[in-house]
């Protein structure tokens, strides 16, 4: 494999990165000529991705997101060559059941609230030093989503961790302020990935939410964080809110009789 020079180059550290979201910004980014920490709990899927660049621009952290240990010790073990992130992308989530409220498993409501919010925490509290190193541009995207707006049945918990993220992240930008680094909510609508196979487990139901409807793809994403990483450095845009053209924002739900 020829050798290339990374050391001038940015990095990006990168949540979930094993699919969907996490998998294509890593692409798009190194094929742009960045470094990537790309990390998520599926190790052979980080080779994987490790394996399509060349040696030194991909390193990989096999990280459980429910796991304080795990994130720690995986940021503290960054080489040096990996250690300025120019750009946090807290992609890693997951949404798991529909069920309403009085119906729900407890154990699902705990591992959403410990993926979605302690793990964005804990990533976040973890690499701000190093997202300090890189110094003006510097950028944390954090991803929520519409469910953090929208009501829905079933959406109950994944919902109100996807608004905690907006407001944390419109937060942490306050108690940043005066420094170098921007802070972005991104919050997707309709979106095709294994989400809906994690909630449900189910592949018949994954394909039926896309029936007859063309969704964002993760590739749309990857160019949103691509534009929001890439802005000049005194610009910080706050949310960024994105449908396919097929969804729209509903009217809040009228039960009659």
């Amino acid at each position: 494999m020829a050798h290339h020079d990374f050391s001038d180059a940015r990095t990006i550290f990168i949540t979930g990165a094993t699919s969907g979201f996490g998998a294509a910004t890593a692409r798009l980014f190194a094929q742009n000529g960045w470094k990537i920490v790309a990390t998520g709990r599926r190790e052979e899927r980080l080779k994987d991705l490790q394996s399509e660049f060349p040696e030194g621009q991909v390193h990989i952290v096999q990280m459980d997101l429910t796991d304080e240990a795990s994130i720690k010790s995986g940021i503290n073990a960054l080489p040096e060559s990996h250690s300025t992130v120019d750009c946090l992308f807290n992609n890693g989530g997951l949404a798991l059941g529909v069920d309403p409220v009085p119906n729900v498993s407890r154990e699902q409501w705990r591992t959403m609230i410990d993926t979605n919010i302690m793990g964005v925490l804990d990533v976040t509290l973890n690499l701000l030093p190093h997202l300090k190193k890189a110094g003006k541009g510097a950028s944390i995207v954090n991803v929520g989503s519409i469910a953090g707006s929208f009501a829905y049945p079933g959406g109950n918990v994944y919902g109100a961790t996807k608004a905690f993220t907006h407001q944390f992240s419109y937060n942490l930008r306050s108690d940043l302020a005066g420094g170098d680094i921007r802070v972005t909510s991104l919050e997707p609508g309709m979106a095709k990935s294994e989400f809906t196979l994690v909630r449900t487990g189910s592949e018949e139901a994954n394909e039926k939410l896309y029936e007859d409807v063309l969704p964002l793809v993760p590739q749309d994403i990857a160019e949103i964080v691509w534009f929001l990483a890439t802005r000049p450095a005194h610009v910080n845009i706050n949310c960024v809110e994105v449908m396919p053209i097929a969804q729209t924002p509903s009217a809040p739900t009228i039960t009659r009789g």
